[in-house]
């Protein structure tokens, strides 16, 4: 497709989707088609907005409310293609062009958000909502809507709405920065070895490194890369204390390297405009802004959450930490145990407490076994099935696309899957949608994917992973689950188109079902004999589910607290890195642990305002889901048919239809209190 030419949205293979089971073609998008295309889909969506805006008639929801939740076609297609192919499969021009549709996406929107005229109809409705006769999802619709203009500045002057309009696009701007600087040094980092450097490497590891070599045009060596698929385990297993420091000290200072990929100067002012943000808005902080609307509410009911459990991680973390400088001695170092040793005797003490170790379980955690186990589970639970369908080309050979069936066979849903780690790609895993599910107007159906980084095995060879990358897999098809089975009439109460701090929970809760018995005694085959997993070592891995627990929670709390500390405030940090440093010391951040997420790669905070002030948000799911778990586990079924129908009705297929307190007291009777989590993370 050339760029010189006009655009017709109507025809074009970026908005109009006449590939295979109704997906975009991949094999007609160029990457110099996004850019005429955003443009003539931006123009569209203004003439829309216009004629809304613009109606001499009396406002109603069709003519309103309904005509601005169905505007924008075009432009939602070719967004959510590209924003897929930026985060999964980019490169220079892709990313040239994130700078630039960043911040005019931004201005788009504001503009939408400050119109005066349009505000003027939802305001109208909104005022006469109780006397519309509205159902209960419609009427919450309007209410969010109503709240999302006010929360936009649609009732700031002039001069308040152009300030916050420039603020957004520099947001903007700076979010799709710090994303791409974090790949520059994620990307630019390897650490090449040889076959005397891999001391206490197991196999699986040794594979992935010589792949991952081998793509870097390092054939016949070995690489350690910045990838959590490679760095945890090397740093698990290898013997070579200096080389844990160095792929440490690498992994750690991502974002900070000095040069044009450091985020320094981008989270100072990215802090700085958030405060200004907030206070032209009216709240007192960033982080007031950003809870108003979700479960926790205010700062202090999240630190009522993170401080205790703080406090307890710490503890554990302390008596661990002695265990492990025990080992250390034992095996003859005398060096005070540091943040590259952690893993290292970590994986020993294991060794010593249980018998076994991590390599012993990844032979029977295949990703094909893993990826059945996921939708095994979904069709027990939901009684939806899965059928790969081969040959459709999506943005990369890798991705696989699974067409989804409900129990009677009629279509649900679309699901594409992109599981290895590769330079294009950011690091991480998550779950987004090419198109989400609705009623209203023509409707909707989902197409849904999931996005990872293992390592990918060498030609013929199975993928393994850990522990940890199975729950990864099980939590991203959690979300996957919530996108597929959303059952609304409106576009923006759809799938995960809820709070914050309600969408990890059909996430979270649909890992617990990856260690139910029957699901590893069924799918946890070895990848050579096809037998299944010992009894023994299953009863020894779930034994230890909790080991480890001081460091993961030490981890993951400290990152929730700097990430509170930094958007709690009034003002923003003149020195964030220093602040960070304070922070942590204030807290008491053990020496030989870091923050899961330090501050030039947290990209949940900074790679755009998704998670930012909600990083705690994780947390507050696992105290919904640990207790969800346990109303099955009451059952003594963990897939009781009567339970499993509620969980779809009220979690998996409500969207944002209902206050999410409403919807889990209707599927459990109560709200919990952090109890189960607190047992569910062996800190009790």
């Amino acid at each position: 497709m050339s760029s010189e030419t006009a655009v017709d949205l109507k025809s074009h293979p970026l908005t109009l989707w006449n590939g295979q089971h109704g997906l975009p073609d991949f094999s007609r998008i160029g990457d110099g088609d996004f850019a005429p295309v955003f443009d003539a889909a931006l123009k569209a969506h203004e003439a829309e907005i216009a004629v809304i805006a613009d109606n001499a008639e009396t406002p109603t929801i069709e003519n309103t409310l309904a005509a601005l939740e169905l505007s924008g076609d075009a432009l939602d297609r070719v967004s959510a293609i590209f924003w897929c192919r930026a985060g999964a499969h980019t490169n220079p021009t892709i990313q040239a062009l994130e700078r630039d549709i960043s911040p005019k996406m931004a201005r788009h929107y504001s503009a939408i958000s400050m119109n005066a005229k349009l505000f003027a109809r939802i305001d109208d409705l909104y005022q006469r909502r109780e006397t519309l006769g509205l159902d209960a999802e419609t009427l919450r619709v309007l209410e969010k809507t109503w709240r999302g203009f006010v929360r936009a500045g649609a009732k700031l002057d002039a001069e308040g709405k152009k300030r916050l309009a420039a603020i957004n696009e520099q947001l903007a701007s700076l979010g799709a920065q710090f994303g791409q600087n974090v790949l520059a040094d994620e990307s630019d980092w390897a650490m090449f070895l040889d076959e005397g450097d891999l001391a206490g490497l197991p196999e699986f590891l040794k594979g992935a490194m010589a792949q991952a070599a081998e793509m870097r045009g390092q054939k016949g060596r070995y690489a350690v890369t910045l990838s959590r698929s490679i760095y945890e385990p090397f740093t698990t297993f290898s013997e070579r204390r200096d080389l844990r420091e160095k792929a440490f000290r690498a992994f750690t200072m991502r974002g900070e390297n000095g040069g044009a990929s450091d985020n320094s100067e981008v989270v100072r002012t990215t802090l700085k405009l958030r405060a200004e943000k907030a206070k032209l808005l009216g709240y007192e902080n960033y982080a007031a802004l950003k809870l108003d609307d979700t479960m926790a509410k205010t700062p202090s009911a999240v630190m009522a959450l993170l401080e205790p459990v703080w406090d307890k991680a710490r503890e554990k973390a302390a008596a661990d930490e002695a265990e492990l400088q025990r080992i250390a001695a034992s095996g003859g170092s005398n060096e005070k145990l540091a943040a590259w040793d952690w893993r290292f005797y970590q994986e020993k003490l294991r060794a010593e407490k249980y018998a076994f170790d991590e390599a012993e379980l990844k032979p029977y955690l295949q990703l094909e076994r893993v990826i059945d186990a996921c939708f095994d589970v979904a069709n027990r639970l939901f009684g939806i099935g899965f059928v790969e369908k081969k040959g459709i080309p999506a943005w990369h050979p890798d991705v696989r696309v699974f067409e989804v069936k409900n129990a009677d066979g009629s279509d649900r849903a679309l699901f594409l899957a992109d599981y290895f780690a590769r330079p294009s790609k950011r690091s991480g895993a998550w779950m987004s949608s090419l198109q989400s599910g609705y009623r209203l107007g023509k409707g909707s159906s989902p197409i849904i994917y999931n996005i990872m980084n293992f390592a990918k095995p060498a030609e013929g060879e199975p993928a393994l992973l850990s522990l940890d990358e199975a729950r990864t897999l099980f939590h991203e098809f959690g979300h996957a689950l919530h996108g597929m089975l959303t059952d609304v009439t409106w576009p923006s109460v759809s799938g995960t188109s809820v709070s914050r701090d309600f969408v990890e929970l059909p996430s979270q809760l649909y890992e617990h079902w990856l260690t139910v018995p029957q699901v590893l005694e069924k799918h946890a085959l070895h990848f050579k004999t096809g037998e299944p997993m010992p009894k023994a070592l299953l009863d020894k891995m779930l034994a230890a589910k909790t080991f480890g627990a001081g460091f993961n929670t030490v981890e993951f709390t400290s990152s929730a607290l700097v990430d509170m500390a930094y958007h709690a405030r009034a003002d923003a940090p003149e020195n964030p890195l220093g602040f960070e440093a304070e922070t942590l010391k204030a807290l008491g951040m053990p020496d030989a642990i870091v923050m899961r997420h330090r501050t030039p790669h947290f990209q949940h905070v900074f790679s755009g305002e998704g998670y930012s002030a909600g990083y705690y948000s994780y947390m507050w799911s696992e105290v919904l889901d640990a207790d969800a778990f346990a109303a099955f586990e009451e059952t003594g079924n963990a897939f009781d048919p009567a339970m499993a129908g509620r969980l779809r009705q009220y979690i998996y297929s409500a969207g944002g239809s209902a206050d999410p307190e409403e919807l889990y007291t209707a599927f459990r009777g109560k709200m919990p209190t952090p109890d189960a989590m607190m047992e569910k993370r062996g800190l009790v």
